[in-house]
């Protein structure tokens, strides 16, 4: 479309005269060839791209060639004089990172008053852009000395200066262009009425850099002559600022020989030394994680306030900063919301007068607290906020408010205790379960058990082959591993496990999992067996409603007819609002007492993993604890439950989909997001898995099992199961439900600069959505799935607002995160990719855990969308690719119209099996093991199994009738990946191995960083596992401690630990403190 002159644009906006600022309407004369009045909105970046070298010469070049090169005669002076002001040194507008200093290549920070170039440099972004995403800053102004002058970029018709948000439209007229912000403004803008053509609007950054016409790239020579400057440089530059916004990059450079933290090990001396490294990377991850939400205020909060059933005053509102995906919100978090009285923007005259009355508690100033009953989704961005009190509350005054975040430090305090705990406690596990925990090898052990004549539990499914293996394997073990791939009924199984160890053994069976959701799902499949369960919830979680509230220990408690005094002061509370003082102190008492009846007379007790610390639970021992997603949890949260007594554990988990989430990057690093089910099984721990498969269509489930499963997936549904004949949707295959779609159209950085969207793929996305609509199929049968937050708040607001269909439809659909969609499942998904650049990479999408959830979520049809360019740089990707390839699924064009794409695949810069190392280094699949590993430590025949024997962290209970016998073991896993065409399981791609530590009497333990046997041991302590034992077998000093000290320093290391020197006489199992560390 051609657009008539800009003049006509004063209906939309303001009216344009000379005053409005040059980037209202930017004159045609400047961008000239940069941005043609007619161009393709698919073309127009690269078109930029192109030209960021060939127009990056302009004004102010001169001043710094006049200090090209270093002649003869120059003196040391002289030279040191140019050099400094080849870098900018003393130049105001000089890059903060670079020194370049050329006014048409930097741009100001509105926030921070630093100056930043248009220079990708050493990284694959440019400075400018660098420093706006690290520092979560958003606005720019121009050099007075640009060609645009000093001007900020604006949108034309809100204001908005939001950089990431901008974009420009070419007008017809040859003198201008328009900025528009991309939501709201171009999204809602109809160009019919304007005579723009918003198809047209593309970012003023592309590949993260800004375009050349906005701000100059350095030239080549310019760029050579500035301060090289690292990506690691970059960013703890950018932390020192934080503190101190003089900092200089010498200062980053001072600091950067920081040492990284200790990383986790395979296999532990003791308790101590697993404390000693635990310890400080919990500790880290909390001071993160508090810094990270302590920092989330936001201000000029718009509160909306309704009032609950229950009587609770309710305050919703939206906080703009989530999106940033830095800070994650869950309900039953607690928020603080402030109001200042003084504030002028309060709700009207009625609003006036309750200030004037003192209407909130007397006073102009007000907080309070709440628990959040609901965060955003596509339905709304809305919080609802629900407050601990109803009194005082300005619910008459709607504007002014501020919203942070009330950090709690319970969960790694927990963390922390129960590694003390695991320490000092000798009976917070048994003996077994101790060692097998630190890694060090024993005969695997068979407990003397009943079986049951028949597994599958009442009321349950029925178990088929593999689950009934599963249930039957645990029962006989003192600590098993259970593999539960996508789709084969792990929830099912794990309830009928605990439906037997109840009616098996003395006690509570503990059952946890790292969420509230995982939770409830399993408790509500165990109630359905017949148990008697009580589910504990946090108090912050109490007034929240799920399928389950009628399980959970506050209800129980509040209907239960065993205490009636207790009713009576319950209904008295529920009348008056509250109590007397000794009526208070009675009611408390009483429902302690209720509490720990429910709870004795429970037969399993479900709560999270953390909830587990919970001091209800402070004097209950579990011997039964079963851990569900235990692959979710960060090892020392798995730690919790288990140090309550535990003499049989059982964990559940795939550790081939998502691992921990773990927000600070060097505690990442360290092996944090490693789970202790990964531990286990890189340890030679053979986990059990469950092999059939009842989700995915037949062809959706072949890729998933012969890439991440070595083929062993079997269909528990057949191809006709799930076909639908009813949907007329146009599969390319019609016996086929999958395809990818070819989408090229480019990423861009969304409004928070910290994530990513793909406008192409959002509008093929609804397109495919109205399809599936027109079908038949319901909006709750659809999940659209994204890596990105950014790509998920566009496309769900994008089909709302450009949806053929009713509104309310697009509404109902899910888009969530990869991360959500976890553990769920739904008809149709459709995955949207949105990477599509030329030098970022793909993100998340790199991680195959990642891929295999995504994948693994339909039950009748898969819809991805990408670009097979980019995406095929990876390898893993362009087996994927390939798969969709042979199985004539790879098409491009309309849905009216698809056909076969003949685009050529990249060619990927490293094989499958080295960019897949650093997640398959993890793993160590069941069918892979060697049946008898050399060199384990013989122990109790089979069946020989006491209880008794496990009572203690005694390890006299496992003294071998040799102690001798300990020779060194090492375990080879090899991992067989398909070769496409084929997917054969017999076809091996490659195979690596995951040596284990040796552990001969006389080595010095070297434990390895990795699974691959990286990375240097702990200071050359040589203690073995017999250290317990005090002194039993050969090669032992005189105190009966046997020795393997390689240096004076290492022996001084010891003391890290908490260990003595060899004079003196250890008992590391000793209930003292000796060694920890408080954090």
């Amino acid at each position: 479309m051609e657009f008539s002159n800009f003049e006509g644009a004063s209906q939309y906006g303001a009216d344009l005269d000379d005053t409005t600022s040059v980037y209202s309407a930017i004159p045609n004369s400047v961008i000239n060839a940069h941005a043609p009045s007619t161009i393709n909105g698919d073309d127009l970046s690269s078109q930029l791209g192109d030209m960021s070298l060939n127009h990056g010469h302009g004004h102010g070049h001169g001043v710094v060639n006049g200090y090209g090169g270093v002649g003869g005669g120059i003196g040391e002076e002289e030279f040191e004089e140019r050099e400094r002001a080849m870098l900018g040194v003393g130049v105001e507008h000089a890059c903060s990172y670079c020194g370049v200093h050329n006014p048409q290549c930097v741009v100001k920070c509105l926030h921070c008053s630093k100056w930043f170039c248009n220079s990708r440099g050493n990284t694959s972004a440019s400075h400018i852009v660098n420093h706006l995403v690290k520092a979560k800053h958003k606005e720019v102004v121009l050099h007075k000395e640009s060609a645009l002058g000093e001007t900020i970029p604006e949108c034309y018709n809100c204001g908005s200066k939001n950089v990431f948000m901008l974009g420009f439209i070419p007008a017809k007229s040859d003198t201008v262009v328009v900025l528009l912000c991309r939501q709201p403004c171009a999204a809602l803008t109809n160009s019919r009425d304007i005579n723009w053509d918003t198809s047209q609007w593309s970012a003023i950054i592309d590949d993260r850099s800004f375009l050349s016409w906005l701000v100059k790239v350095p030239s080549e020579a310019e760029q050579l002559r500035a301060r090289q400057i690292s990506l690691a440089q970059i960013a703890k530059l950018e932390e020192l600022w934080r503190e101190n916004p003089e900092a200089k990059l010498e200062d980053a450079e001072a600091q950067s020989g920081e040492e990284e933290m200790q990383p986790i090990l395979l296999r532990y001396e003791d308790a101590y030394q697993y404390q000693n490294i635990f310890g400080p990377l919990v500790k880290i991850e909390a001071d993160y994680d508090k810094r990270m939400k302590e920092s989330q205020t936001e201000n000029d909060i718009t509160i909306r306030w309704d009032m609950g059933l229950n009587q609770k005053r309710l305050a919703w509102f939206c906080m703009p900063k989530l999106e940033s995906g830095e800070v994650r919100l869950a309900v039953g978090d607690e928020l603080r919301l402030k109001f200042v009285g003084n504030s002028s923007s309060m709700g009207g005259v009625k609003g006036m007068q309750a200030f004037a009355k003192g209407g909130w508690g007397g006073g102009g100033d007000w907080e309070g607290i709440g628990s959040v009953v609901k965060i955003p989704n596509n339905v709304s961005d809305e919080i609802c906020l629900e407050l601990r009190r109803n009194d005082g509350v300005p619910a008459d005054c709607t504007h002014g408010f501020s919203v942070d975040f009330v950090w709690k430090a319970t969960s790694f305090d927990r963390m922390q205790a129960a590694m003390k705990t695991f320490a000092i406690d000798e009976k917070s596990v048994s003996g077994y379960i101790y060692h097998k925990l630190l890694g060090h090898e024993l005969e695997p052990q068979v407990l003397r058990t009943q079986m049951p004549k028949r597994f599958s539990a009442p009321n349950l499914p029925e178990l088929n082959h593999s689950q009934m293996a599963a249930v039957k394997a645990v029962l006989q073990k003192p600590l098993s591993l259970i593999q539960g791939p996508p789709g084969t009924g792990k929830t099912v199984t794990s309830a009928s496990i605990v439906y037997h160890l109840a009616k098996m053994n003395p006690g509570q069976v503990l059952v946890c999992a790292p969420s509230n959701v995982a939770v409830d799902h399993l408790c509500e499949k165990i109630h359905q067996s017949g148990l008697k369960v009580v589910r504990l919830a946090a108090k912050s979680r109490e007034a929240l409603d799920s399928n389950v509230a009628f399980l959970s220990l506050h209800n129980q408690v509040a209907n239960a007819d065993t205490h009636p005094e207790l009713q009576k002061l319950i209904q008295l509370r529920n009348d008056q609002g509250e109590l007397s003082q000794s009526d208070e102190r009675k009611y408390k008492s009483l429902v302690r007492a209720c509490e720990k009846d429910i709870l004795n007379a429970a037969d399993v007790i479900c709560t999270t993993c953390v909830g587990a610390g919970d001091p209800r639970l402070a004097k209950f021992k579990f011997r039964t604890v079963l851990i569900d997603e235990a692959t979710q949890s960060a090892e020392p949260e798995c730690m919790i439950p288990l140090v309550m007594g535990c003499k049989q554990a059982v964990l559940v988990g795939d550790h081939q989909q998502l691992g921990p989430v773990i927000m600070n990057k060097k505690a990442a690093r360290a092996g944090l997001s490693q789970s202790l089910f990964e531990r286990l099984v890189i340890l030679g721990n053979r986990p059990i898995r469950l092999q059939v498969q009842y989700r995915m269509h037949p062809c959706l489930s072949e890729f998933p099992s012969n890439m991440f499963y070595e083929g062993t997936l079997q269909n528990g549904v057949t191809a006709p199961e799930r076909l639908r004949k009813n949907v007329d949707f146009p599969w390319p295959v019609s016996d086929t439900p999958m395809f990818f779609h070819q989408n090229l159209g480019t990423e861009e950085i969304s409004s928070s600069g910290t994530s990513f969207l793909n406008r192409t793929e959002a509008s093929n996305v609804e397109k495919m959505v109205t399809k599936f609509f027109k079908s038949g199929v319901l909006p709750s049968q659809i999940g659209v799935i994204t890596p990105y937050e950014g790509q998920r708040s566009y496309v769900a607001s994008y089909m709302q607002l450009h949806g053929s269909l009713k509104k309310e439809l697009y509404k109902e659909v899910e888009v969530a995160s990869v991360d959500a969609f976890q553990g769920r499942e739904k008809d149709y998904i459709i995955l949207t990719c949105v990477r599509s650049n030329e030098h970022q990479g793909i993100g998340f999408l790199n991680d195959p855990r990642r891929l295999n959830v995504a994948l693994t979520r339909a039950k009748y049809g898969v819809v991805i969308l990408g670009n097979p360019k980019v995406l095929s740089k990876h390898p893993l990707w362009l087996y994927l690719l390939t798969h969709f390839k042979e199985k004539s699924c790879f098409v491009e064009g309309p849905l009216s119209n698809l056909q076969p794409s003949m685009i050529q695949f990249s060619r990927p810069k490293k094989s499958l099996a080295a960019a897949m190392d650093p997640f398959k280094a993890r793993e160590a699949p069941a069918s892979e093991y060697l049946d008898k590993p050399a060199g384990r430590v013989p122990g109790p025949a089979a069946g020989r199994f006491d209880p008794a024997y496990y009572r203690t962290h005694n390890a006299m209970s496992f003294v071998p009738p040799d102690a001798q016998s300990v020779v060194s073991q090492a375990l080879t896993s090899s991992s067989a990946f398909p070769l496409f065409p084929g997917g054969n399981k017999g076809k091996s791609y490659t195979g690596y191995a995951s040596s284990v530590i040796s552990q001969q009497p006389t080595d010095t333990l070297a434990l390895p960083r990795d699974g691959n046997g990286n990375g240097n041991g702990v200071g050359g302590i040589g203690y073995s596992q017999f250290d317990r034992l005090g002194g039993v077998g050969a090669q032992h000093d005189k105190g009966g401690r046997r020795m393997s000290i390689g240096s004076e320093a290492a022996s001084a290391s010891m003391y890290a630990y908490g260990y003595k020197g060899g004079e003196d006489d250890v008992q590391s199992i000793a209930p003292s403190q000796a060694g920890m560390t408080e954090f």
